[in-house]
């Protein structure tokens, strides 16, 4: 008779849990089944199936161009290497905003192919009428303030988001109204570290930072960026836990000489 040891999922309902009892939440993007599969057994909390993938995976300059098709197919192959954590997938660009319809339309077509466990979109007032038509069919939503990279063509730029009152005020009300309308966590991205302390004070659900300070319930970065696999990007929230650009380039020299060489295969690594 075998015995199996249950590993607890995370749930969105062990999440708030774990910011009752002050356990911060770790959450880092995954786009694949390999990277996902290692990232879960790590012990990550949540992985995000990040519009990011329209970078890092795709190569382009923003998160815009990623399609509903394509994000289903990073969410589907994260999903399958997964066993524990809870698994998030970004809703792209023009999916949710301005018809709430079109917005369930594409939830539930994210959440019955890849079988992940919730939503994310950006915005707050914006957004509400669909953040609340999602929900209404029992699918979990999280929410994104300060700096949303959908937007980024309306700001222009990367900067800070909310340093000045008016805006700070309007993300304070954005949170609060994603929380009654029934997000089960929010990220705030690249805003001021006391707003963020604040606003995690202020509300019942996690607040998860990205460049929002360590005073939030918790943090997630972009794999790609925190491996050092990309160069090009370093924010100051941002810290390279591994210079995977390095080893990679390493290694494939190496592979190429021995190639070359002739060195590679040598007579074990041949047939007879």
């Amino acid at each position: 008779m075998s015995v199996h040891k249950e590993i607890r999922r995370v749930t969105t309902h062990v999440l708030a849990e774990m910011k009752q009892r002050g356990e911060k939440i770790s959450m880092l993007t995954s786009y694949d089944y390999s990277m996902a599969k290692l990232v879960d057994q790590a012990g990550i909390d949540i992985i995000l199936v990040g519009d990011s993938a329209s970078n890092v995976m795709a190569g382009n300059e923003t998160t815009l161009p990623i399609t509903l098709d394509q994000m289903i197919y990073h969410g589907k192959s994260v999903v399958r290497g997964v066993t524990r954590c809870l698994v998030v997938v970004d809703m792209p660009f023009g999916t949710y905003q301005g018809n709430s319809l079109e917005a369930l339309n594409s939830a539930i077509k994210i959440m019955k192919i890849t079988h992940a466990d919730a939503v994310k979109v950006e915005g707050g007032s914006e957004v509400i009428e669909s953040v609340r038509r999602i929900i209404s069919a029992g699918i979990p939503v999280m929410g994104h303030l300060g700096l949303m990279p959908q937007s980024i063509n309306k700001y222009g730029t990367y900067v800070v988001r909310a340093k000045e009152e008016e805006e700070a005020n309007k993300l304070i009300s954005d949170a609060r109204l994603l929380e009654e309308a029934g997000c089960f966590a929010i990220v705030l991205e690249k805003i001021p570290a006391s707003l963020g302390a604040r606003v995690a004070k202020e509300l019942k659900i996690p607040i998860i930072g990205i460049g929002a300070g360590g005073e939030v319930d918790g943090q997630v970065l972009v794999i790609h960026d925190m491996l050092g696999i990309t160069q090009e990007f370093s924010p100051r929230f941002l810290r390279r836990y591994a210079d995977l650009a390095g080893i990679i380039k390493g290694a494939v020299g190496h592979y190429i000489q021995d190639v070359k060489s002739r060195d590679f295969p040598n007579q074990k690594e041949q047939y007879e």
